[in-house]
């Protein structure tokens, strides 16, 4: 493959960058010529860095002041501010809208069909809960009815959804963009994504990087050993591997530290301890509404004035919404976020815990870590699942599939993983140096008749925090303004859904984050 194809060919992906003007060159290591015309090791020497994915901003990492440095009205002290370095990152310039998980709802609804009862549970689990609408002493079934799915909340930012389903989406999310790289690179069959792909015959990132002769079922029509191209003649006997520089980084959802850095972090909030330049609220002031002259007066999020004012009286809509708003109705912040504070709650993917250990680590802090590998068959490559499904019943009843057809089965760390390693010796860091909290272990089971069978733990318990407990940030439409501070913090079960809380993406930036083209100095 000439290096003029392989500047071509990822020119045309959205993620990559690359220009034309380099020439096939040697490795440094062996002398040997890279990307050859035949046979050879292939490498992208042209890749220029990642472009901002569609629908993203990018955000510039660096040092900031986590945590709360007003005094906590509140006083529970789980926000004390601490010094914390993050890595540039890229995140969603909107919370995910009812119309782009309803896109997700019916890809799901088109490969796992519901007329087929193995797959049935996939579609179920999917699926947010409109009944968070329903209130016991309000009239809200227009919105339990309607929210989801008319088009005239399609840019209302989706709701009912849990941590678990969040995660369940950015995963889907993935997928979907690769998929659709390699597509436009020449690596699949086009329009495979939408008319091939069924059961176990889809197309997951890990599967394809691992074993991508096992990727649409192993179906060489639809996976191309090479570009497949009528305009482009290049190397016919490899796959894309990340060596080409073709595939996205995970969408996942933030960490606290980056969801919380991208809500407030303004220039004069980077210093650390900066109790002057610090401002109370993402769009820096100190105030809820504008001060602007030709719109004095309006607020500046969504949330809940005051006790029965959800939005002002009419003719004087001072928020734009009695519950949610549209995602982009107010004004963004330094960074082109919108809504980081009001409108919805955000998941983020830590586990809760009182204290952050900024002692432990102070970069990219983050805790929840599970560590998990691929499961190995007897063949010497990677199980992909078929249709024997295995479903976790989560402790409010509902189930969700461990693992979908076509994804590569997963197992914890072993013990010989860990063994005299020095940055982690468990499969599981959740509770490390914070240990286990006392709380309720309610379970939800079925007897052999299918009935429901719901146990409350409620003796001896202490504590509602558990290692299911996840961080959510930002305040809502039903928060007063004190939870709109980026630095607050609460938490909820990571499978429960309510009307208040929502999600946004975010994903690592790869490589370096200078841009300089020589060397400092």
């Amino acid at each position: 493959m000439t290096l003029q194809l392989i500047a071509a060919m990822f020119a045309s992906v959205s993620l990559t960058s690359c220009s034309n003007n380099s020439t096939v060159g040697n490795s440094s290591a062996t002398g040997w010529k890279i990307n050859g015309k035949k046979d050879g090791f292939q490498y992208n020497t042209n890749y220029n860095g990642q472009q901002t994915p569609y629908g993203m901003v990018e955000i510039e990492g660096g040092t900031f002041t986590m945590g709360r440095l007003q005094e906590d009205v509140m006083g529970e002290w789980n926000n004390a501010s601490t010094q914390q370095y993050v890595q540039s990152f890229y995140m969603d310039e909107t919370e995910v809208t009812n119309m782009m998980y309803t896109e997700y709802l019916y890809w799901i609804k088109q490969v796992y069909p519901t007329s087929e009862p193995q797959y049935r549970g996939i579609y179920q689990s999917a699926l947010p809960d409109t009944l968070v609408w329903r209130n016991k002493l309000g009239f809200t079934e227009t919105l339990t009815n309607t929210y989801l799915r008319h088009p005239a909340y399609a840019d209302y930012p989706v709701v009912g959804v849990s941590w678990i389903q969040a995660n369940d989406f950015s995963k889907w999310r993935t997928d979907r963009v690769n998929e659709f790289a390699l597509e436009k690179a020449g690596y699949l069959k086009k329009n495979a994504k939408t008319k091939e792909a069924y059961g176990e015959q889809v197309f997951t990132t890990d599967a394809y990087l691992n074993a991508p002769s096992k990727s649409y079922g192993g179906n060489e029509e639809i996976v191309y050993k090479g570009v497949r191209n009528k305009a482009k003649d290049g190397q016919k006997n490899v796959y894309a591997t990340q060596s080409f520089g073709l595939f996205s980084a995970e969408y996942r959802l933030p960490t606290e530290a980056e969801w919380e850095y991208a809500a407030g972090a303004r220039r004069d909030d980077r210093e650390y301890n900066n109790v002057k330049g610090r401002k109370k609220y993402p769009w820096g002031s100190e105030d809820t509404r504008t001060s602007a002259r030709k719109t004095k007066g309006d607020h500046l999020a969504n949330y809940k004035q005051n006790r029965g004012d959800y939005g002002g009286i009419a003719g004087w809509k001072t928020d734009q919404g009695g519950y949610t708003s549209p995602v982009k109705a107010f004004p963004p912040n330094d960074w082109g976020l919108y809504d980081m504070a009001g409108n919805v709650a955000e998941w983020v993917a830590d586990v809760y815990r009182p204290m952050v250990n900024s002692e432990e680590n102070d970069i990219n802090y983050f805790r929840g870590n599970v560590y998990t590998k691929n499961v190995i068959g007897p063949d010497g490559t990677v199980q992909i699942v078929q249709t024997n499904i295995v479903y976790d019943t989560l402790p409010n009843g509902k189930l969700r599939p461990r693992t979908l057809p076509g994804q590569i089965e997963k197992t914890v760390v072993s013990e010989s993983d860990t063994f005299l390693r020095t940055n982690f010796n468990s499969d599981n860091d959740i509770a490390y140096k914070d240990g286990n909290y006392n709380a309720p272990q309610n379970t939800f089971s079925y007897d052999q008749n299918g009935n429901v069978i719901g146990e409350y733990d409620a003796v001896s318990k202490t504590s509602l925090i558990s290692d299911q407990s996840r961080v959510y940030k930002g305040g809502s439409w039903k928060d007063r303004a004190y939870w709109l501070d980026p630095a607050t913090r609460r938490y909820m079960d990571q499978f429960v859904a309510t009307d208040f809380i929502g999600f946004r993406n975010a994903m690592s930036k790869i490589g370096g984050t200078n841009k300089k083209k020589k060397p400092r100095g």
